[in-house]
């Protein structure tokens, strides 16, 4: 006589297997948030998209990402902290470790953007797989982490142990600089699907001006000043006015930030500007950025060159970290995912 319990089992299989992949993470996130009212806890954000098999990836850096409910982009903890190199985990006494490294560099006088009180109050959801609740941030606090460590680098208050948190800011934020971590997690969790299909076709749109903007120095003299002791040139004493500059150094800056700034954001802005009778641009091509996104943009991949740079000895160990940390972008034909160059 064939156990009772056994026929219950075969048919509990045979339903699991007649059920589709949502719907089994449907049950599992349900029964996941039952056992926590049972705790007499509140019902936890249920995420609808993402997977740790899956995570996003940013310069060869893996962060779990997901999607709530609601649409709010997550970036798990334990991801979080490793992926901009502080191991996993809690810090002293229950403080997370994100916030402890906030808290110094805010004790050095660094902005850190109100951090320490983020990075303390995680968002705790239940995943897409159902299982144990996890702790996840709004993917917003990403590039928030990456300019405060970016700075504390600029203003050498970060400690020798922890300058590799800024080259790994470095490569983070360029790898969101475009469309910003929000689209990047949607790509990761196939949230986009779901999106207008058009939403990364307004990259120009946000780069470019349709106005010429006043002159503000942009670049800053660190970026020539790496570059000439990198390609062991002569540094001048006195400054040299940019129509004096060897046409090298044109095409190096081209290389070093338009071409990887953002898909075909160099050739906008050249045809936009135009050339004078002598073949020389009009206006410098930034005059041509947006004030609330292209311009800000700019200054913060120029740190993140100027972090990578001062991070080398020679020329050629520069180029081999860039290719991998902001690698180029090449000319778009429609604009529905940013593409990279392939590197040599």
């Amino acid at each position: 006589m064939t156990d009772t319990t056994d026929i219950q089992s075969l048919g509990g299989k045979a339903r699991a297997t007649a059920l589709t992949r949502e719907e089994r993470q449907r049950i599992a996130r349900a029964a996941a948030n039952a056992r926590w009212e049972k705790l007499g806890k509140t019902p936890l954000p249920i995420a609808t998209h993402g997977s740790p098999d899956k995570p996003l990836v940013i310069g060869g850096i893996a962060l779990s990402a997901y999607v709530l409910a609601d649409g709010t982009r997550l970036l798990a903890q334990r991801g979080l902290q490793s992926g901009i190199g502080l191991s996993e985990g809690g810090g002293k006494s229950g403080e997370r470790k994100i916030a402890a490294l906030m808290s110094k560099l805010a004790a050095k006088g660094i902005d850190v953007r109100g951090l320490v009180a983020r990075a303390n109050s995680p968002i705790r959801f239940i995943p897409p797989h159902g299982g144990n609740p996890a702790d996840g941030y709004d993917a917003l606090i990403l590039p928030d982490i990456c300019r405060v460590l970016i700075d504390a680098q600029r203003q050498g208050k970060l400690d020798k142990r922890l300058v590799r948190l800024a080259e790994r800011a470095a490569i983070l934020q360029h790898g969101f600089a475009v469309v910003g971590i929000t689209a990047l997690v949607d790509e990761a969790t196939g949230y986009q699907d779901d999106r207008a299909k058009n939403a990364l076709a307004k990259i120009l749109e946000a780069f470019v001006a349709k106005e010429l903007r006043p002159y503000v120095k942009t670049f800053p003299s660190d970026f020539y000043r790496e570059m000439y002791r990198l390609r062991k040139w002569h540094w001048p004493e006195e400054p040299v006015e940019q129509s004096k500059r060897s046409p090298l150094v044109g095409k190096l800056t081209d290389d070093l930030v338009y071409d990887r700034l953002a898909p075909n954001v160099k050739n906008r802005l050249k045809d936009l500007i135009g050339r004078d009778e002598s073949g020389r641009l009009r206006h410098k091509m930034f005059q041509r950025l947006t004030d609330d996104f292209g311009e800000p943009k700019l200054r913060e991949h120029l740190a993140s060159i100027v972090t990578l740079m001062k991070a080398c000895d020679d020329w050629p160990q520069f180029k081999k970290m860039l290719n991998r940390a902001l690698p180029k972008y090449r000319p778009l034909p429609l604009f529905d995912q940013p593409l990279l160059e392939a590197q040599t």
